[in-house]
């Protein structure tokens, strides 16, 4: 049946515009024991920041819901050293269970740590929050907004987290309202629910930013939205080639553009989760990581993915001009 309000995203496509790329940063593991490769993830770090991407971390594609506090304020303490002073985003997560209250101080105290290192929030559901009736949600965006200058919201389809939720778009377009927040990641993977909150951004708020999480349309960024991905983890110089050529009204967009959209059908196939170890896999192929290990709780990809990767990297390769 035809839908009356829908969005015709050919009046959406925005020629030649400059993309706000961030990209989630993978957390490597040394071992099967789930130890921490800090030199790997220092090392991919830096290599987010010199393609020009802002880098995320403490984020799902960094393993956030299985690291404790200690670690997460070390990942944290290591990107600010790291970048020294350069931008970066990074996930307030609050782990609670369903039926839990919404603990906004649990929430100020993953804000403040964050703002402490010069970073800026992006703010994970939880069951505390996304359990609430609209007005609730919005009313705890609206105190967030008291705990901090700027702040990202983040909504997440339950495919990703048990614990997210994606809201009508009457809430999202309350999210518009508030002052602190610059803009909210959509990792609903439905083109139509994206499109619509780009079209209600533009006639409402067109500096807030609509972040595309959605790994297997990552062509969103043709229509206005700009990204905060887990796939750019894989290969961020090939994301800021592929944007610059946007930019620049350059053809090569597609060709570069098709390519990583088969790697992200191929990564974030169900259970969508494996990406990560899909990740692990696919920088180790291109020597980026010593080992390829996931975390011992998370899901695994067959070994037979290898191959597969290992000729998406040699095409991309082969695309970007590098000698592998």
């Amino acid at each position: 049946m035809h839908d009356a309000n829908a969005i015709d995203p050919l009046t959406l496509v925005r020629p030649r515009r400059a993309i706000l790329g961030m990209s989630a940063v993978y957390l490597p593991f040394s071992d099967e024991s789930g130890s921490i490769d800090f030199g790997g993830f220092r090392n991919l770090l830096e290599r987010t920041h010199r393609a020009g991407l802002v880098p995320a971390v403490n984020m799902d594609t960094g393993s956030v819901h299985l690291l404790d506090d200690p670690t997460k304020k070390k990942v944290l303490d290591l990107t600010r050293s790291t970048l020294g002073g350069a931008p970066f985003i990074a996930g307030a997560f609050v782990r609670d269970r369903p039926g839990d209250p919404l603990d906004l101080d649990r929430y100020r105290a993953e804000i403040e740590t964050i703002v402490d290192h010069g970073g800026t929030p992006i703010v994970f559901q939880s069951y505390g929050l996304v359990e609430r009736s609209s007005d609730e949600i919005i009313d705890a965006y609206q105190t967030i907004g008291d705990f901090c200058d700027r702040f990202f919201a983040f909504e997440l389809g339950p495919q990703f987290a048990p614990f997210g939720r994606i809201y009508d778009l009457e809430t999202y377009a309350a999210l518009l309202d508030i002052p602190a927040c610059q803009g909210a990641k959509h990792s609903s993977l439905d083109r139509s629910l994206e499109w619509r909150r780009i079209a209600l951004r533009d006639s409402r708020r067109p500096a807030f930013h609509v972040l595309t999480g959605n790994d297997l349309a990552i062509d969103m960024v043709m229509y206005g939205s700009d990204y905060l991905l887990g796939l750019s983890t894989f290969a961020p110089e090939a994301f800021a080639v592929r944007d610059r050529y946007w930019k620049e009204g350059d053809a090569a967009f597609y060709e570069i553009n098709d390519v990583l959209q088969y790697l992200g059908a191929f990564a974030f196939r169900p259970p969508v989760p494996a990406y990560r170890h899909s990740a692990a896999m696919f920088l180790k192929l291109t020597h980026r990581l010593d080992a390829d290990h996931a975390h011992p709780r998370a899901h695994r990809r067959p070994d037979s993915d290898r191959e597969i990767l290992a000729s998406i990297a040699a095409r991309l390769a082969e695309i970007m001009g590098i000698d592998r």
